[in-house]
C-alpha cells in the first residue's frame, strides 16, 4: 500500500506541484518517531563510556600490556574521525530512515561481534567495524530530528534528544560496572543486540521516510583530506602521552593534520558538490554554539574520567560502587534536559547557557576539593550542581547552533557538530593528561625530597617504618601517591571549571526571545 502523507495544517492549501524536500519536511506528530531515534543515538554513545569500565577487566583476559589494551579505544576513536564526515553524504544518498536502519543492523552485529573477540588482535579489529556505524549514528539521527521537527518545537525534541548524549555517559560507568564485576564484561557488547533488534524494528515502523538524492557525487579528494588529517590528528593525540608531546612522531603527525584539514577547506570551497559544506562556518550563531559545546565537552569527559579514576585508584572502590557515585549526576541531567529544552522553546537559548555555563562551572571548581578523605555525599553533590548546568546549557546551546543555518547545509551542521564534541574531547582530555601527570611527577619529586632518610632531621615516623624493612615504608609511599594525585586532579578540575566560567561571556552572544515560526511546512511519508 502506498504510504500516506502527512501534513501539518500550514502545508493543506499548498499546491501539489509544491517540492518536497528532505531538507523542509516536517511533521506534527514527532514524538514517537524521535524516541526511535533516541534509541540509537544513545546507543552508540552509551558504548564509548560502558567499554572504558571493562578495560581493566579485558586486559587481565587477553594477558596483555596497558599499551596494547588501549588501543580497543584508540582505533574506535581514529575510525570515527574518518567516517563521520562521510555520514552527510551517505543521508543525502540513501536517505536518512534507510541510512538510520543500515546503522543501527550493523552497530547491533559488530558489538556482537566485539563479544565474542577471542583476543586482542580480533578485538580491535571489530572494534573499528563497530565504529563505522558508530560514527554514522549521531550525524544521522541529529539531522532526522532537524528534518522532522518543527523549528518551534525544536528546544523540546533536543531536550529529549540530549538523553542520549549526555545521560548516556554518566549511566555507562554504574552498567558497566555491574555486568564487569557480577556478570560477565562480554555482555557490556551483547547488551546492543537486544536494544538494536528493538531500534530497527520500530524504526521500520514509525520513523517517517526522507527520499535520498541520487545525483550528488562523492568528493574524493575531499575525504580523503579531512579523513587522514582528523586520523592524524587523534592519532597524536591519543599517542602523546607515550611519544612525547615535543616527539618527531607528534609533531609531524600535528604538522600533516593541520596542512591536510586546511587544503580540506580549500578544496570544499571550489568544488561544486562538497562533501561538507564549511561555509557553515560563515554563520556566527552556529560557529559559537561550537565553541561553547567545546568547552562543555571538555568539562564532561575530564569529570567522567578523572573522579571515577581516582575513585578506584585512590579510595579502593569497586568498578560497581564507582558507576552508582556517579550516577546521580547522570539522574539530574535527564531531569534537566527535558526542562531545558522547553524554557529554549520559551525564552531562545541565551538565558539557559548563561544559567548552566555558571552552574556547571562551579561545580567543576567545587570538584577542587577532590582528596582522599572526601566522602561520597559530598562528591555526589558536587557532581550535580555541575550536571545540573551542563543539563541546562548543553542542548539551548547545540539547538541554538543548528537551527541558525538554513534548512539545506543542517546535516553538514550536524557531522561538524559530532566532529567537534568527538575532537575536542580528546584534545581537552590529552591536554589535561599531560598537565595532571606531569605535575603529579613534579609534586612527588618535591616532597620525596623533604622526607630525609638519614641524618638529624629524619622523622620518628619513617625511622619506625625503617625498622620492618624496605617493605615497612611502602604504606608512607602508597600514601605520598595518593595525595599527589589528588592535587594534580584539583588542578585539572581548576584549569576545567575556569574555562567553563569563561564560556558564560561567549553565551550572552547567543539569541534571547522565542523561536521564530516555522515557515511552511512540506509533507511527510510515513512508513
Amino acid at each position: 500500500m502506498a504510504p500516506t502523507p502527512v501534513r501539518t495544517p500550514a502545508t493543506a492549501t499548498r499546491p501539489a506541484e509544491t517540492a518536497r524536500t528532505a531538507e523542509t519536511a516536517k511533521t506534527a506528530n514527532w514524538g514517537l518517531p524521535l524516541t526511535v531515534v533516541v534509541i540509537g543515538m544513545f546507543m552508540s554513545v552509551l558504548d564509548t563510556s560502558i567499554v572504558n569500565v571493562a578495560v581493566p577487566t579485558i586486559q587481565q583476559e587477553f594477558s596483555v600490556s596497558t599499551d596494547q589494551i588501549q588501543w580497543i579505544s584508540t582505533a574506535y576513536t581514529l575510525c570515527l574521525g574518518v567516517i563521520v564526515p562521510t555520514s552527510a553524504w551517505l543521508g543525502e544518498r540513501l536517505g536518512l530512515k534507510r541510512l538510520y536502519l543500515i546503522a543501527l543492523i550493523m552497530f547491533s552485529a559488530f558489538s556482537a561481534l566485539c563479544g565474542m573477540a577471542g583476543g586482542l588482535d580480533s578485538m580491535i579489529v571489530f572494534r573499528i567495524l563497530q565504529a563505522i556505524p558508530g560514527g554514522v549514528l549521531p550525524v544521522t539521527c541529529l539531522t532526522i530530528l532537524y528534518r522532522m521537527v518543527p523549528k518551534e518545537k525544536l528546544g523540546a525534541a533536543m531536550g529529549l534528544y540530549g538523553l542520549g548524549i549526555v545521560v548516556a555517559p554518566g549511566v555507562g560507568p554504574t552498567l558497566g560496572g555491574y555486568l564487569v564485576e557480577y556478570v560477565n564484561w562480554r555482555l557490556i557488547f551483547y547488551i546492543n543486540v537486544p536494544i538494536g533488534v528493538i531500534g530497527v524494528i520500530a524504526a521500520m515502523a514509525i520513523l517517517p521516510s526522507f527520499p535520498g538524492a541520487r545525483g550528488r557525487r562523492f568528493d574524493l579528494p575531499g575525504f580523503l583530506c579531512i579523513a587522514v588529517g582528523l586520523f592524524a590528528l587523534l592519532l597524536a593525540l591519543s599517542e602523546g602521552q607515550d611519544w612525547g608531546w615535543t616527539g618527531y612522531r607528534v609533531l609531524m603527525l600535528t604538522a600533516l593534520s593541520i596542512n591536510l584539514l586546511a587544503l580540506f577547506v580549500v578544496i570544499e570551497l571550489h568544488v561544486k558538490e562538497p562533501l561538507l559544506n564549511v561555509r557553515v562556518f560563515a554563520h556566527w550563531p552556529f560557529v559559537n554554539s561550537l565553541l561553547l559545546i567545546s568547552i562543555m565537552s571538555i568539562g564532561l569527559f575530564a569529570v567522567l574520567f578523572y573522579v571515577p579514576l581516582f575513585l578506584q585508584e585512590g579510595q579502593g572502590l569497586t568498578p560497581m560502587h564507582t558507576g552508582l557515585t556517579v550516577l546521580p549526576q547522570a539522574l539530574v541531567m535527564a531531569v534537566m534536559m527535558p526542562m531545558a529544552g522547553r524554557i529554549y522553546d520559551r525564552i531562545g537559548p541565551r538565558w539557559p547557557a548563561v544559567i548552566g555555563l555558571a552552574l556547571s562551572g562551579a561545580g567543576t571548581l567545587l570538584l577542587t576539593g577532590i582528596n582522599i578523605d572526601m566522602t561520597r555525599p559530598e562528591l555526589i553533590v558536587w557532581m550535580m550542581i555541575r550536571a545540573a548546568g551542563l543539563g541546562l546549557g548543553m542542548m539551548p546551546i547545540m539547538t541554538g547552533g543548528i537551527s541558525a543555518l538554513p534548512p539545506s547545509i543542517v546535516s553538514a551542521g550536524s557531522a561538524f557538530n559530532t566532529l567537534t564534541q568527538r575532537v575536542t574531547a580528546a584534545l581537552g582530555l590529552a591536554v589535561l593528561t599531560a598537565m595532571a601527570t606531569a605535575q603529579q611527577a613534579q609534586y612527588l619529586a618535591d616532597r620525596s625530597a623533604l622526607l630525609h632518610a638519614t641524618g638529624p632531621d629524619v622523622h620518628p615516623r619513617i625511622l619506625n617504618m625503617q625498622g620492618s624493612g624496605p617493605a615497612g615504608l611502602i604504606p608512607l609511599w602508597q600514601q605520598l601517591q595518593v595525595e599527589v594525585q589528588a592535587q594534580a586532579y584539583s588542578n585539572v578540575f581548576l584549569v576545567a571549571g575556569s574555562c567553563t566560567l569563561m564560556g558564560v561571556v561567549l553565551a550572552f552572544f547567543l539569541r534571547s526571545g522565542e523561536a521564530p515560526s516555522t515557515e511552511d511546512a512540506e509533507p511527510v511519508e510515513v512508513g
